[in-house]
């Protein structure tokens, strides 16, 4: 072998080792997440999920459905090497998973995940929203807590984190519409929850923010009051807490 030849192969098994070990870091930070639900949220979230490196299982009571494999067919055009893509019943899918995302209706999100089983250890992402219109046509929190209190409440072994709930799917679907910085707001007990949850959002093109404890849920859940009225009036508008330097 000449030593070009030598020099030339020394760079390319370099070259080799440094590949591999990005993509073992990447997998070890991979996760597995269930979308339970399979409507317009799972729709927009699990894909972005699927382009950041993480196995997604979409949670459907029917997910032999054309919808549903449609669906998985659409996301698995946007996993990269780590991650798959596949749908199966709720119950199995949660079982399997790192993190839960509740995409589900607002009003049926307790009673849905009080049929998943034990949650215990797992992170529960919770995006959704519980409002009733009033009698002059505007919309108003539904309950006195929050829905991330009362699904914390139906499984208290879990992490859960209140996030993706004050803008519309369209937007998740493609951050750079909305024409500037969108803020996630997040709260949840558990620090290493919200970190991996803005993670997620942040790998999507958002700043995340988090705002404290889950008790904050329901200072979340009233901001979406406050950007659907807007949007009844409208004057609609996305959420950009700008930071400002720690005094």
């Amino acid at each position: 072998m000449t030593l070009i030849s030598q020099r030339l192969l020394e760079r390319l098994t370099g070259v080799a080792v440094l590949f591999v070990g990005l993509t073992l870091v990447g997998i070890a930070n991979a996760d597995t997440i269930a979308m339970i639900g399979t409507g317009r949220v799972s729709g927009a979230l699990g894909p972005q999920f699927a382009k950041q490196g993480h196995t997604i299982i979409y949670g459907s009571r029917d997910p032999a459905r054309a919808e549903v494999q449609a669906l998985v067919a659409a996301t698995g055009g946007q996993v990269s090497a780590m991650g798959q893509v596949s749908a199966m019943g709720q119950v199995e899918a949660a079982a399997g998973a790192d993190i839960v995302v509740i995409a589900v209706p607002g009003a049926v999100a307790v009673d849905v995940v009080r049929g998943l089983g034990d949650l215990s250890g797992k992170i529960i992402l919770d995006p959704t929203n519980i409002t009733t219109t009033a009698d002059d046509g505007f919309r108003v929190h539904a309950v006195d807590t929050s829905n991330a209190e009362l699904i914390q409440a139906a499984a208290p072994g879990a992490h859960v984190v209140k996030a993706f709930n004050t803008l519309n799917y369209q937007t998740m679907i493609n951050p750079a519409d909305a024409g500037g910085p969108v803020t996630i707001p997040i709260a949840g007990d558990d620090a290493e929850s919200k970190r991996m949850i803005a993670d997620l959002a942040e790998g999507m093109g958002f700043e995340a923010l988090d705002l404290g404890p889950l008790r904050y849920a329901s200072t979340l859940e009233e901001l979406l009051v406050i950007w659907v009225n807007a949007r009844t009036l409208g004057t609609p508008f996305d959420y950009h807490l700008r930071r400002r330097p720690a005094p």
